[in-house]
């Protein structure tokens, strides 16, 4: 089963590259080479590999996956993400299904699922489960509509909404369902992270952001830290810097404009945060990816 969703994404990635789909919030990605690592922010989302593997890094915590598990964002996380097995004779395969709260809400009300944590269970926003061939039949219908356009509007809703359902259903799944409900935890600290992705280059107010979510500051700090493994103010710097790193490549600004932009009042202070986080200095760092890109 998995050769063939392998099979599958090859055939429709023709190439190297993370390629939008026409199944709604379906992407697919294939990479050929060993690359570097990668910072990005990801919703809400399933992420299979059907051939390699890849390291995302949450924080200081390491999550390795491949072929035989999946991995769940039950949050929106800021992560680094390395793809750390591929070749050209075999060339890392994935897909990534991003998923919308209300229909996670909608399964969970219509069929009672996870809506309660096992005792002592961790808060983590991000999980990684064994791929069965009860998810991986779904995984393989559902792209097997990519060569069929024309089914698309009246069957992908329903493959979707099953490969939602087995995940809902299971041991982890009480961590999307937990995202879904009203006044959890999960959920207050996803309003947080909501607010801090529209006003991340603003100076932040813990009890502000507590105040918010009727929240104690302490209580705040403590389940976005258990839900993201950073605290707010972490979880901003990286927002911050990962949003500078994107003007830097796209427009023609120096350092200094892009720290500013972001929100820093100080160039040497946002030199040595963007040195720590992507390992060189913004000129050096951009340079080396512009030459990247034109290979």
């Amino acid at each position: 089963m998995l050769e063939r969703l392998a099979a599958q994404i090859d055939r429709v990635a023709g190439g190297d590259g993370i390629f939008d789909t026409a199944i709604p919030k379906l992407r697919i990605g294939r990479v050929s080479t060993a690359q570097q690592p990668v910072h990005t922010v990801y919703e809400p989302a399933l992420c299979v590999i059907a051939q390699g593997s890849k390291r995302v890094l949450l924080g200081e915590e390491v999550y390795v996956y491949d072929p035989s598990q999946y991995l769940v964002f039950a949050q929106n996380l800021p992560v680094t993400g390395h793809v750390i097995d591929a070749r050209p004779d075999a060339p890392h395969l994935a897909l990534r299904l991003d998923f919308d709260i209300k229909d996670i809400a909608e399964l969970a009300m219509d069929f009672q699922l996870g809506s309660k944590p096992p005792g002592g269970s961790p808060q983590r926003g991000i999980y990684t489960g064994n791929l069965t061939e009860d998810l991986l039949d779904p995984l393989i219908r559902l792209t097997r509509l990519l060569e069929r356009p024309e089914d698309i509007p009246a069957l992908a809703p329903l493959v979707v909404r099953e490969i939602l359902y087995r995940l809902l259903k299971s041991p982890d799944g009480w961590r999307l369902v937990q995202l879904a409900m009203i006044d959890s935890n999960s959920q207050r600290v996803a309003q947080v992270i909501k607010s801090l992705r529209h006003r991340y280059h603003q100076p932040l107010r813990m009890e502000d952001l507590a105040r918010e979510v009727h929240m104690s500051t302490s209580a705040l700090h403590h389940q976005f830290k258990s839900i993201t493994a950073m605290s707010p103010l972490q979880y901003q710097k990286q927002l911050r810097l990962q949003e500078a790193r994107r003007i830097l490549l796209a427009e023609n600004v120096d350092a200094a404009t892009a720290g500013h932009r972001v929100g820093y009042d100080s160039q040497s202070h946002f030199s040595r945060e963007y040195s720590r986080f992507f390992g060189e200095p913004p000129t050096r760092d951009i340079k080396r990816l512009r030459e990247a890109q034109l290979r």
